[in-house]
């Protein structure tokens, strides 16, 4: 009998892991704990929106830009095609003279090409023609010529387009906030309602849940990249 008695007095005695008390406490801790995580996420997702929309507009600034500049080059380009085509006029003019035997109208002739092509051509063309061998009937000709015109619209195409796909990719960063923001959310919702429930046990399973939900989150959020150039130093100035 006294044996019986002792053995209930030890398993009264013996206190369970989770009380009511202490789950009221871990409620309570946690709940600041994903308060501050969900504002954190908040503020990190509309860094992300607004780098997004800062890289937008650059990007669309660019093409603007890339698209002005394609056609200066365009114009640039038949520009020289013309000065080309009327100095090669005066070449051969200079050519027939010089079959004539008239060596001062060939002169003249080699002359005015030579003042056309200085007062008209542009830097591009004036560098092909003394890149020019024997070979070559035109300028134009000269590897990497017609190239060397849309260099400059060509960089701002492609800067435009690296803007545009990091904007997009800043887009999904931020969604991928969006998305932690909820599941803290829930996990508030699921923390702010276990008072409701009378039963130990059930405020241990919304507890878990929430808990479960809350790692989850928060190594999501740990996993997405930050805003590029982020650093607290930026905020004060540093």
């Amino acid at each position: 009998m006294s044996t019986e008695v002792k053995k209930l007095d030890n398993n009264q005695g013996k206190k369970p892991l989770l009380t009511e008390k202490r789950v009221e406490i871990i409620v309570v801790v946690f709940l600041g704990i994903t308060a501050v995580l969900n504002a954190w996420a908040s503020w990190i997702g509309s860094l992300h929106g607004g780098i997004q929309a800062i890289n937008f507009t650059k990007s669309n600034n660019t093409a603007s830009s890339a698209t002005a500049s394609y056609n200066t080059s365009i114009q640039m380009f038949l520009a020289d095609m013309m000065t080309w085509n009327t100095a090669n006029d005066y070449k051969m003019q200079a050519q027939v003279a010089e079959m004539r035997g008239d060596k001062d109208e060939a002169k003249i002739y080699r002359d005015m090409m030579d003042t056309f092509i200085k007062e008209n051509a542009s830097d591009y063309l004036k560098d092909f023609i003394e890149k020019m061998d024997d070979n070559m009937k035109s300028p134009f000709e000269v590897k990497g010529a017609l190239e060397k015109y849309f260099e400059d619209p060509k960089k701002e195409f492609d800067d435009s387009r690296e803007l545009l796909e990091e904007g997009k990719r800043d887009n999904t960063k931020g969604d991928s906030y969006h998305l932690v923001n909820v599941i803290y959310s829930v996990v508030l919702f699921l923390l702010g309602i276990i008072g409701v429930f009378k039963n130990l046990q059930s405020r241990i399973m919304v507890l878990g849940i929430a808990l479960a939900s809350l790692v989850f989150a928060t190594i999501y959020m740990i996993s997405i990249p930050m805003p590029t150039g982020f650093s607290f130093l930026n905020f004060f100035k540093i």
